[in-house]
């Protein structure tokens, strides 16, 4: 198996060995108040000469991380404007003595480029000739170290770094403490020198040495130049940034979607309105082979109109933003401002007057929205056949069922139409579908993702699910859409305890993973039980452990989905009258199912009876994942036992689409987060009227503990890394 880049910087005590696709550049806190006249740090008594020494070294670092196309973060320190946020020994240690004589104003008194440290002001902004660029990240820290109150870590994870270049003011003070906070946390860490610096020339140097000290105690500290030449090699076919170019020639299109190469090809001069040219000959190709993927397609003249808009929004091609010139397509449960909403049931068809807040994140950072997806009616099934718009196929198979309820997501990506979907998943629904059109289905934690402008299916048990091309892609849109919000009542606040990162040693490569029993693996057709060896085999190479785990609470949980009183929130969210009023609009099997809730008329006896198993199957899972050397880092299983014919499904609908969910129900039940991954093709049987051979995918999903998105992405992407190797 091949290893990522890696390269090695001259530094102290020894050389400094990163991967460029695991390190990140950390500014701290190049900040006007910091580092102009009148601002906080002058006021203090600071010396500007001493810290102004750093901004130019900070630039050309800055210059030449951007070039080499690394993940950037910033900081800045400041308060809230009530100052709630900040401690009373920050204040009053400013004016404690009463022999102070070194400055008259603190925190929150107005200076000359507003109040001082405080968010908002002038003075709390980066310098402009260092302002973070589309895509780079930056947080505001109430403190002196950039980890505290702040979600640094869990965007760290998210991007898979490991390894952190840590630049900026002050060296005795912000940039010390948040280098040995990003130690504790298991980061390999190097200070550049040049590019640090603080208002007392004569506490840098043992600054530095603190962290260098007894091999490396801390960190590393490298000087700046050996740096820039060791990055040199990544930065030679990327246009500088600040400078407009003429490109001579547009580069072709190579037809992948995949964003890492949308962004090189239009960092090279193409233009997203060639993609949708081409992206519209493919679609509309493809509506002849299946016409039931589309809900609704916006027209070509809509999306070339978009696509010149962000061509004129983002002229500077060495800014631009991460999806820019990124198409993708939208679950039809999934409210887009102005377009109906019709969730496969027109008496609930509706026209939004906003949008979800995952999508304007999505247009916000450059993506081109296509059209609305096919879906099993209500969201509520796993086989794709459940849609009064038609049934779609799978890609691979038009005798085969696409899986659902995401159905048109699935589809959409695994034809190469789109570069990812906006999907949701209660039970599977975007992860089964994934896994029969052999494409990415991540399932994030629930509440990572706003769940606001989402007709909800079970909407304590919803989430948004991700549907891309390959891990990296879905880690990416995962990365950008995650945000807290208020307005969604199941949204999830910062994680609690977060684990620490192996970034060296054999533990860097090193995890352990658990699997069902052989009782329950054997509802798995022979195919799949082959593949999913081969799969165990294969993480065994890449040096994951298997563990032995207690597979009951998996098992338990996913039964309560359907076998319990859970199954009644799918109503919850309806009027009353709603199903008497409409059953004739309702797909048969759709029907069946509310049917069949009505009548159990269950009671809210048991319904706090499954609620308090939930409770206890959700604690015996957390004791799976434990952040111990007895726990499992992830859960492997195959995403589905089988894959039915279109056929099969519709001669009987319930037991088919029931016995698609074994390994799939589980999930959100638990909180757990969920990524499928394909795993390989196994041979089927040619229809009559076709000739030669053909082959379906194989999928298998890594089942991760609450809010372990970042490790479980990781491992997943170790594995579908091993896997293109082999192809």
């Amino acid at each position: 198996m091949a290893h990522p880049m890696m390269l090695t910087l001259d530094a102290k005590p020894y050389p400094f060995v990163f991967s460029p696709a695991h390190t990140a550049l950390l500014v701290i806190d190049m900040q006007r108040d910091f580092l102009l006249p009148n601002g906080f740090g002058e006021i203090q008594g600071g010396s500007l000469e001493a810290v102004q020494a750093s901004i130019s070294p900070v630039r050309n670092l800055l210059h030449s991380c951007r070039q080499a196309r690394l993940a950037i973060f910033h900081t800045r320190e400041g308060h809230k404007p009530d100052l709630s946020d900040c401690p009373s020994s920050k204040l009053i240690r400013q004016n404690g003595s009463s022999k102070n004589a070194q400055h008259l104003k603190v925190i929150g008194d107005t200076g000359e480029m507003g109040r001082l440290l405080v968010r908002g002001e002038r003075g709390h902004d980066i310098l402009d000739e260092l302002q973070p660029l589309p895509g780079e990240i930056l947080f505001d820290k109430p403190g002196k170290g950039a980890f505290w109150n702040t979600a640094l870590m869990e965007k760290l994870k998210a991007k898979a770094i490991t390894h952190l270049l840590i630049c900026g003011v002050t060296t005795e003070c912000c940039f010390a403490t948040t280098l040995r906070e990003a130690n504790d946390r298991g980061f390999e860490c190097c200070g550049i020198e040049e590019a640090t610096a603080g208002y007392n020339d004569s506490f840098k140097c043992p600054t530095l040495d603190m962290i260098h000290w007894s091999e490396g105690l801390f960190g590393f500290i490298a000087a700046l130049q050996p740096l820039l030449d060791t990055l040199a090699p990544l930065t030679s076919d990327v246009v500088a940034v600040g400078i407009r170019t003429e490109t001579p020639a547009q580069p072709e299109f190579s037809g992948d979607l995949s964003i890492s190469n949308l962004q090189t090809s239009y960092r090279k001069g193409l233009s997203p309105t060639t993609v949708i040219e081409t992206l519209f000959d493919k679609i509309e190709g493809y509506q002849q082979t299946d016409p039931a993927v589309w809900i609704h397609l916006e027209t070509k003249a809509l999306v070339m109109k978009r696509a010149k808009e962000i061509e004129a929004k983002w002229p500077d091609k060495s800014k631009l933003p991460p999806l820019y010139g990124v198409p993708f397509s939208v679950k039809d449960s999934i409210d887009v401002a102005g377009i109906p909403t019709t969730t496969a049931c027109t008496p609930l068809a509706r026209v939004p007057p906003k949008s979800s807040a995952a999508y304007d994140t999505l247009l916000q950072e450059g993506a081109i929205f296509i059209g609305k997806t096919n879906l099993d009616q209500l969201a509520t099934g796993l086989t794709g056949c459940r849609s009064p718009f038609g049934i779609p196929r799978s890609v691979f198979n038009r005798d085969y069922i696409s899986g659902g309820s995401s159905s048109g997501s699935c589809v959409s990506v695994g034809a190469g139409l789109v570069t990812f979907s906006l999907a949701t998943d209660t039970a599977g629904s975007g992860r089964v579908p994934s896994g029969f059109n052999g494409v990415v289905g991540y399932k994030p934690t629930r509440g990572l993702i706003s769940f606001q402008g989402v007709t909800p299916a079970c909407l304590s048990l919803d989430c948004i699910a991700l549907i891309a091309g390959n891990v990296n892609d879905a880690r990416t849109i995962w990365d950008l859409c995650m945000s807290y919000d208020d307005d969604d009542r199941y949204s999830k606040t910062a994680a609690p305890i977060q684990r620490h990162v192996n970034s060296t040693g054999p533990q860097a490569t090193s995890f352990s993973f658990g699997i069902p029993p052989p009782e329950s693996l054997a509802v798995c057709v022979p195919d799949y039980r082959r593949l999913f060896n081969d799969a165990v085999t294969r993480l065994q190479a890449l040096g994951g452990h298997l563990t032995p785990i207690d597979w009951t609470p998996f098992e338990e949980g996913g039964r309560l989905l359907y076998d319990g009183t859970f199954v009644s929130e799918r109503l919850a969210s309806l009027p009353d009258d709603w199903l008497d009023k409409n059953r004739d609009h309702l797909h048969p099997a759709t029907r069946e199912i509310f049917d069949a809730v009505e009548a159990r008329q269950s009671t809210a006896v048991q319904a706090y009876r499954d609620l308090q198993a939930k409770a206890l199957y959700t604690r015996q899972a957390e004791r799976v994942f434990a952040y111990s050397s007895s726990g499992a880092d992830v859960v492997v299983v195959p995403t589905a036992p089988t894959h039915w014919t279109v056929e099969e499904v519709l001669a009987d609908p319930m037991a088919k689409n029931s016995a698609l969910g074994v390994f799939s129900h589980c999930a959100n039940v638990l909180d757990l987060c969920a990524v499928a991954v394909p795993a390989g093709t196994y041979p089927v049987p040619v229809s009559s009227e076709r000739s030669g051979s053909e082959r379906l995918p194989f999928s298998i999903t890594f089942l991760g503990g609450s809010r372990l998105d970042a490790e479980t992405l990781e491992i997943a992407r170790r594995f579908e890394e091993s896997m293109a190797l082999d192809n």
